[in-house]
């Protein structure tokens, strides 16, 4: 499929209960069990739904990715990703991003003992100078807000990914529709759909 037809198929096909050709909306909060203490692919909405999965599995196709997962917002997602880090482990960040996400690095990961070092990550002898034996990961924003930086993803991945540094890129500004920041070497990516 090309990419305008896998936005609107991608995820999902014809529901299996009635045919409806669009994923239905699933408004219920809680699902059936199948019977005493075993509950169903569904129990409770904040969970998981099947609007919800067909939402994730078609972001993860548009981004040629294996697995998406959809939050309340951005910043959730944010934190969800920074959260597979622990106190001790140190992080570079481009020094141009979301200023949302520079003040979650700024200030609750540090006190949650998270090192973080800013740098221009378009400086790639600059981004390696800054590795040291404890980094953990690199976060990525291309283009940045609010100053439209282009980072080389490609190059940034280079770096990392020999090293076992995960990278994780912001694709909100590009979408998937003009770049697929996985394809070019990122291991996550995440966007805000607003």
């Amino acid at each position: 499929m090309r990419f305008e037809t896998k936005t609107v198929r991608a995820g999902h096909g014809p529901d299996p209960a009635y045919g409806a050709v669009m994923q239905p909306i699933y408004q219920v909060s809680t699902f059936a069990f199948k019977g005493v203490c075993q509950p169903g692919v569904y129990d409770y909405s904040r969970s998981g739904n099947p609007t919800r999965r067909a939402l994730e599995d078609c972001l993860a196709e548009l981004e040629n990715g294996t697995r998406g997962f959809a939050f309340a917002t951005g910043m959730a997602a944010e934190a969800t990703a920074v959260a597979m880090f622990s106190a001790g482990d140190h992080v570079i960040v481009h020094n141009d991003i979301y200023g949302g996400s520079w003040r979650y690095f700024n200030s609750i990961a540090t006190q949650h003992g998270i090192e973080v070092s800013f740098v221009d990550l378009r400086d790639i002898p600059a981004l390696e100078k800054a590795i040291k034996p404890n980094t953990k990961m690199m976060w990525t924003e291309t283009p940045t807000n609010p100053l439209l930086n282009i980072l080389d993803l490609a190059a940034v991945a280079a770096v990392a990914r020999p090293r076992g540094i995960i990278t994780i890129c912001d694709n909100t500004f590009m979408s998937p529709y003009f770049q697929k920041p996985l394809d070019l070497g990122i291991d996550i990516v995440y966007h805000s759909t607003t």
